[in-house]
């Protein structure tokens, strides 16, 4: 009867553990109680994988398994085949595996991720519109940067209504084309967040076109979208200053770019004003004008060099001619001839020197130094 009842082969208890026992062959044995029963339970070696903790007395646990007859005592009991805490831990049981199944599916993988632009125009927030979490965004966001567009989608994050509001705001700003979005809110318990660890809004998350940044909960929180965003921020205040750049940094970054332009311009003007210094050295250098004045100017000292060279020849042929005149002078017949001598030839020109050279009745020609005069040879005496 017990085997053919579908229901009681698949159902939860929930109670509280007693008698807890480890066996050495790998079995637990243990009893599951409240204040208004008391049921046996035993969990197999082999289901041991279905137990993510360690059981111990004074649990509150929720026990998933089959009831059948133990046939040796006559007594029924309950056959564990999984084991999750109750309340919180049955959430973080689902939050775990959640976890595995998303990362398995690659969703957490870091090539997924996209960089958060590092200037926006604008903000797109999803979170309540009332509650600190929105203020402390809009103030630091204003504050670091008053030109950035914030535009919030007050969305329901907590409930029932949570997942298909959180992810309507999700798709409503990405059809705007806001820059960067934050999905979050302030902290609460491990229900208060459950929204962002539904598969849903991981799904539309993982699959927005726009930078997504998680803020849900206190820095100690983690959900489930913070795995799926690009950035994960601890707080909604951490988000802002992660999503919205300090205008005074940007400021100040673009003074020491203007001022390092400004460096290496009047660097490059010196050099380049130094290179134009030494080319126009060389061109002049090389110039045709300064070639010609340099040949005018060696053509100039050839000048005074063959002036001067010419200058030295002439005085030392005037100084030879001087010489040759003096020489000349004296062996000169007219120098002869005025100092009282006189040159005498016959008819046909010749010289006399020699009474050798004459007869008598013989004509000459005398030349004196003013004139000449013809006479005849009376007589010839030598001796």
């Amino acid at each position: 009867m017990f085997r053919q009842d579908y229901l009681l082969q698949n159902l939860y208890v929930k109670g509280e553990v007693s008698n807890c026992k480890y066996h050495t062959s790998g079995h637990i044995y243990f009893t599951l109680k409240d204040p208004k029963g008391v049921v046996n339970c035993v969990m197999f070696a082999g289901n041991r994988t279905g137990l993510s903790f360690r059981l111990s007395e004074g649990q509150q646990v929720i026990v998933l398994g089959s009831v059948d007859v133990y046939e040796r005592d006559g007594k029924y009991q309950m056959y564990a085949k999984q084991i999750l805490q109750d309340g919180n831990g049955l959430l973080y049981e689902k939050y775990e595996r959640m976890k595995r199944e998303l990362e398995e599916a690659g969703m957490f993988a870091q090539e997924y991720k996209r960089p958060i632009p590092p200037f926006i125009k604008t903000l797109g927030v999803v979170t309540a519109d009332t509650g600190a979490a929105v203020r402390d965004i809009i103030q630091i966001a204003h504050r670091r940067n008053p030109y950035v567009q914030i535009i919030l989608y007050p969305a329901i994050v907590q409930g029932d209504a949570a997942v298909p509001s959180i992810i309507n705001g999700i798709h409503a700003l990405e059809q705007i084309g806001v820059d960067v979005m934050i999905v979050g809110r302030g902290g609460g318990s491990i229900e208060d967040l459950w929204a962002f660890n539904e598969r849903e809004v991981a799904q539309a998350v993982f699959d927005c076109s726009v930078p997504i940044i998680s803020a849900v909960g206190h820095e100690t929180d983690t959900t489930i979208i913070d795995y799926v965003s690009d950035l994960r921020a601890p707080t909604p205040s951490a988000a802002a200053e992660l999503a919205v750049r300090d205008i005074r940094d940007i400021c100040g970054e673009l003074e020491a770019y203007r001022e390092r332009i400004q460096f290496l311009m009047n660097r490059r003007v010196r050099e380049t004003r130094g290179l134009a210094e030494k080319l126009e050295l060389r061109l002049k250098a090389a110039s045709p004008a300064a070639r010609i004045r340099e040949k005018k100017m060696h053509a100039a000292r050839l000048e005074e060099i063959l002036q001067a060279e010419m200058e030295r020849i002439l005085t030392n042929r005037r100084h030879k001619l001087d010489v040759y005149i003096a020489k000349m002078k004296g062996l000169s017949p007219l120098e002869k001839l005025s100092s009282g001598y006189s040159y005498v030839t016959d008819e046909t020109g010749r010289n006399i020197r020699s009474v050798e050279q004459i007869t008598e009745g013989e004509k000459l020609n005398i030349r004196f130094s003013d004139g000449t005069a013809s006479a005849m040879i009376d007589k010839v005496k030598k001796g």
